[in-house]
């Protein structure tokens, strides 16, 4: 009786509602003909959320990870020649190329990953400070005729070149961009795989790079995003990449042959026995406390010429000598060294004097015997 009566109050709300409709509550509320479907469509349900790639990381992570598949990058054999618009030192694991010119990288894998697999170029910078900021073109470089020419943004600083299924990206997260294509198997008789990258601004330029280091990510990748793979180089556009590399090759030789010489020179003042130069460090020690901090210092010379390299080596062979002997010795072998200095003037002094009972002729003077 209860569910009947509000039953009936129900329907006579309604009615009062919604004045001149006769609605029989219990068999036609819910009828076709009462039913309006436009309801759910002024109703904005929100858009289903379409899985993808993972969005970007703010620091991107540059460490070289094989995985699996055994991920590597190699570079084609160039020269230091001026002419040379691409090449790669192995030493510094940098690239050098100039502006817009073709760039080989060779993918080369130990396994064959899934089918649809992708390759994914990225540039960051190198610097920490750096490390969160977008790397693009100039302005100017912006402007160029090649800008607009392809289907990549005039903004993107890598390339592919010859190949129309690449995908030019940005994050919505972090604006960083990068390019994205298919990963193709080596062809029939050959190990890896090659790719063309192409650098669209200088690394000097003024409101892009501004001479700030940058690095190349490659990362293998399924299509759902997860990374296979991942490799990391250095990259310097210039105007000459041959001389570039070979300037930059001779200092790092050069810092890492002073480095090895300030070491040597270190193990080489250490006793190499320890029970016997336990007494000697146990001077050293005393030694070491009241003489300045400055003398201990190690310093590399830079010595152009071998006879000013000799010359200079004889003069610290010295002064390491007489650090290692007593004083007390050193006065004694002045002394010696002085005496003996004395006895050799005497003896050259006695064999100028003329013999006793003769005399010196005086310029015009006749002897007796005339």
């Amino acid at each position: 009786m209860n569910d009947q009566a509000d039953s009936k109050d129900f329907e006579d709300l309604w009615n009062s509602m919604v004045p001149g409709a006769d609605v029989n509550w219990e068999t036609n509320f819910l009828s076709e003909s009462q039913f309006d479907e436009k309801v759910f469509e002024e109703l904005q349900l929100p858009e289903p959320y379409v899985s993808g790639a993972p969005p970007c990381s703010t620091v991107p992570t540059i460490t070289d990870y094989p995985g699996v598949h055994d991920f590597q990058l190699r570079f084609p054999q160039s020269s230091f020649a001026k002419s040379a618009t691409s090449t790669y030192s192995a030493d510094l694991n940098k690239l050098y190329c100039q502006r817009a010119k073709t760039c080989p990288v060779q993918m080369v894998v130990g396994e064959r990953p899934p089918v649809g697999s992708l390759v994914r170029a990225t540039a960051v910078y190198k610097k920490s400070e750096h490390v969160a900021e977008v790397v693009k073109r100039c302005p100017h470089h912006e402007r160029t005729p090649e800008s607009n020419d392809g289907p990549a943004p005039s903004s993107h600083l890598i390339l592919v070149e010859g190949n129309r299924q690449a995908e030019y990206q940005q994050d919505p997260n972090t604006g960083r961009q990068s390019v994205l294509v298919p990963y193709e198997p080596p062809q029939q008789g050959s190990e890896h795989t090659t790719a063309l990258f192409n650098y669209m601004c200088m690394s000097s330029c003024m409101g892009g790079m501004s001479r700030r280091p940058i690095l190349t990510i490659v990362t293998l990748e399924t299509q759902e995003g997860k990374v296979l793979g991942r490799r990391c180089f250095e990259v310097r556009v210039c105007a000459c990449p041959g001389r570039d590399r070979k300037t930059e090759e001779t200092n790092f030789r050069n810092a890492q042959e002073a480095k090895t010489s300030a070491k040597t020179a270190t193990k080489r003042s250490l006793p190499e026995d320890p029970q016997a130069g336990a007494g000697a460090h146990a001077e050293g020690s005393k030694k070491a406390k009241s003489s300045s901090s400055t003398e201990e210092e190690l310093f590399t010379l830079q010595v152009r010429g071998r006879e000013r390299y000799e010359m200079l080596k004889k003069t610290n062979d010295s002064l390491e000598l007489t650090d290692l002997v007593p004083p007390s010795d050193v006065e004694k072998y002045r002394q010696k060294h002085n005496s003996r200095g004395a006895n050799r003037r005497e003896r050259d002094s006695s064999a100028v004097e003329p013999k006793k009972g003769k005399r010196l002729l005086v310029k015009g003077e006749k002897c007796d015997s005339d």
